[in-house]
């Protein structure tokens, strides 16, 4: 009996890539009812889930919303749904997870209720803590307040991007009258009452609620509610034809601000009659749908809960995460890190592993008579950053500085404008990035005329150069002098700020399109000797994993019987098991502490164990939209750690989400000889920093246990 062959193109055997990244979402508001996790971090996954949709509205459902309403009938490539059909998709899967966020949210203010913390409006308050409500009122909020009347002579106002407004029917003399009052940006969302007996937590559009009449004076509030709306940020940046990106990046930053509407969030606690000609009142005057229109029974934007950890921090001091502190080895406060990557590389883990030695890395060229030039590309940088600093020293002592600052980068537009001016200032050279695309690589270049020459050094990593993201998210890094990796970086560099074609390079791989070619050729490659020996097998770590050709291909790799393991944190457009297709194929998502961040791709080999580090994941934007690098790991030693890592990772079976055949994620259950492999690196870090040793005691330890 001839079998059948499958079609690969199947949409059955893919996932819609918005419905992945809301199943995403989900994993993230379920460590909320993570045990494992003290109480105050679990309302800090609630923010998380919250900030995280605020940003697939106006990015993601933005777009489909625009190619809607422009005729685009063009179907996804891995569903083949059209925006419609996606939109309504997310719409339906959205309320799901949107319901569940607040039913956790109740969970846990009844379980701060029975640690003395209630979260309350002003009507359940005593009357003497009433006064004090009033008065807080009076003192710290009311001066901030400006109420807007809607009629002829005043006409509905601008509501900005995010920012709550308390919408108020008024009457005088029989007469109804309509206001807007917007809740002041910058004044705290969340005011405690300390007494006694309990603390109170009153929220700022609940008092404005409360004394609304203070507002209106003569008029007789009817009823009020709070709500919100999400404008579309997914503006195109018009690079054709711009003299000036960086006037054109200002210019596109004054037209966010205004862009579309493309949710409504309404807060009906304090209204027990219906609101629904006001919703449609609203609905009207910002030309939204209804499938965007989110009616809560709770307060709006959980981010709040950001703002209620760090009161709360105090008052419950074990239920927030033990601190801990990134391992950083004595040697590098006796040794400069130059000579250190003379004799070897250095690799890093964060945040197990220090960001210091990166800042060090800078640090230490500028003050060295011997250095050349520097150069760097920086994407997210923080507001205080000591690598600025350090280059805008570099550039005032006269050594040559060039600096890509990415201006394209999402919500970082207007941070990186600012470093690019002060930059240019000190006499750094500052490119803006590559016309059409975004510069997402993470490498660093440092040339010296020393004794025997010219000498490079390199850093290349998977994370920002951000040293307060780098204490959050799991990157990694590789500091070297290996000649021929700081020639590839050298010749990158060049690229970028030159007129030159893509340079040949000796280990990099560099995106536009070479990091695709590259990997599909090494999975290529790992069929073939799979064929041959019979040990094929692929394991690879990213952020998500949407691109067609690669899904493909690893599929294809399934069929030939390669294993495949990917740890794929966020969105997965692959499903695994399906037999005949993914049978071979597992994937799992860690959800942690730690913001899985790193990039890590593995190809067996036979043996050979090639082993890439990237800023890239296997999306298709990262892959042809972007300029990436990926680069080897050579040394032997480092290779088996971080291979010891990825085997760690794969055994967790506390944090770990693993997606089954029906494209359903779920939350690995078991008591017996629990792994979490976030603790455990942290408790590897702690134990190197106790015996002052350098990484190689942390490296054997953990090689020994996941070998």
């Amino acid at each position: 009996m001839v079998k059948k062959q499958l079609n690969i193109e199947d949409p059955d055997f893919y996932q819609n890539r918005e419905l992945s990244w809301l199943d995403f979402n989900a994993r993230v508001i379920e460590e909320a009812n993570d045990s494992t996790n003290p109480l105050l971090e679990q309302l800090k996954f609630l923010a998380i889930g919250s900030s995280n949709l605020d940003e697939f509205y106006k990015i993601r459902v933005a777009g489909l919303q625009d190619q809607l309403k422009m005729g685009v009938e063009e179907p996804d490539t891995k569903k083949q749904w059209s925006p419609k059909k996606q939109l309504q998709e997310v719409t339906r899967k959205n309320r799901i997870i949107v319901t569940r966020q607040y039913e956790l949210f109740e969970k846990k203010k009844a379980e701060l209720i029975s640690r003395g913390i209630l979260l309350r409006s002003v009507s359940e308050l005593s009357e003497e803590n009433k006064t004090k409500a009033r008065s807080l009122f009076l003192k710290d909020i009311e001066p901030a307040i400006t109420p807007y009347g809607i009629d002829a002579y005043r006409p509905f106002p601008h509501l900005a991007d995010g920012v709550l407004h308390l919408f108020v029917r008024l009457e005088k003399s029989g007469n109804p009258f309509v206001a807007i009052v917007p809740v002041p940006q910058r004044l705290p969302r969340v005011h405690p009452i300390h007494t006694s007996e309990a603390t109170y937590l009153l929220l700022i559009e609940d008092l404005m609620y409360a004394y609304l009449s203070d507002l209106f004076k003569g008029y007789s509030v009817t009823y009020s509610f709070t709500f919100r709306i999400t404008r579309n940020a997914d503006l195109e940046i018009q690079e054709e034809g711009a003299e000036d990106l960086l006037s054109a990046i200002e210019d596109y930053l004054e037209k966010r601000k205004n862009g579309m509407a493309v949710r409504l969030e309404i807060d009906q606690r304090e209204t027990d009659i219906s609101i629904e000609d006001d919703i449609e009142y609203i609905k009207k005057a910002l030309s939204i749908k209804q499938r965007d229109i989110y009616v809560l029974d709770g307060p709006i934007d959980l981010t709040f809960l950001f703002e209620m950890k760090d009161i709360l921090r105090k008052k419950l001091p074990n239920e927030s995460f033990e601190p801990f502190s990134p391992f950083y080895p004595a040697i590098y406060t006796k040794e400069p890190i130059y000579s250190l990557a003379r004799r070897r590389d250095l690799f890093f883990h964060h945040p197990y592993d220090s960001f210091e030695p990166v800042i060090q890395f800078i640090r230490e060229a500028v003050e060295d008579e011997r250095t050349v030039s520097i150069k760097q590309t920086l994407y997210r940088v923080s507001e205080d950053s000591p690598l600025i600093e350090a280059l805008k020293a570099a550039a005032k002592k006269g050594i040559q500085v060039t600096v890509l600052v990415e201006l394209k980068a999402r919500f970082d537009e207007a941070n990186n404008v600012h470093w690019a001016k002060e930059l240019e200032e000190s006499g750094a050279h500052i490119l803006y990035g590559v016309k059409e695309l975004k510069t997402h690589s993470k490498a660093s270049l440092v040339v010296k005329r020393e004794r025997d020459g010219f000498r490079r050094y390199v850093h290349l990593g998977t994370g920002n150069y951000n040293e307060q993201t780098a204490r959050l998210y799991t990157d990694m890094g590789l500091i070297t002098s290996n000649p021929k990796i700081t020639q590839d970086v050298f010749s990158f560099f060049n690229y970028l700020s030159g007129y030159s074609n893509q340079p040949h390079y000796h280990y990099l791989h560099v995106s536009p399109f070479d990091i695709r070619d590259a990997f599909i050729e090494n999975i290529e490659k790992e069929v073939q000797l799979h064929k041959r020996y019979g040990n094929g097998h692929v394991i690879a770590k990213m952020n998500s994993l949407t691109d067609k050709k690669m899904l493909i291909k690893l599929y294809e790799a399934s069929q030939a019987g390669v294993k495949i393991e990917l740890i794929v944190r966020g969105i997965c457009c692959l499903i695994p098991g399906i037999p005949g297709v993914s049978e071979n194929i597992t994937v799992r998502s860690i959800i942690g502490r730690f913001l899985e961040h790193s990039r890590i791709y593995y190809f067996h080999h036979n043996g050979e164990d090639n082993l890439y580090l990237s800023s890239a994941d296997m999306m298709t934007r990262n892959m042809i939209k972007r300029v990436e690098i990926a680069f080897p790991i050579l040394d032997k030693q480092q290779k088996a750690h971080i291979l010891s890592i990825l085997k760690l990772y794969l055994y967790d079976n506390t944090k770990a989400w693993v997606l089954n055949e029906q494209g359903l994620y779920q939350k690995i259950q078991t008591r017996e000889n629990p792994v979490h492999a976030q603790k455990e690196l942290m408790e590897l870090s702690r134990k190197a920093a106790l015996e002052n040793s350098e990484n190689k005691g942390k490296w054997s330890r953990l090689i020994k246990l996941f070998r």
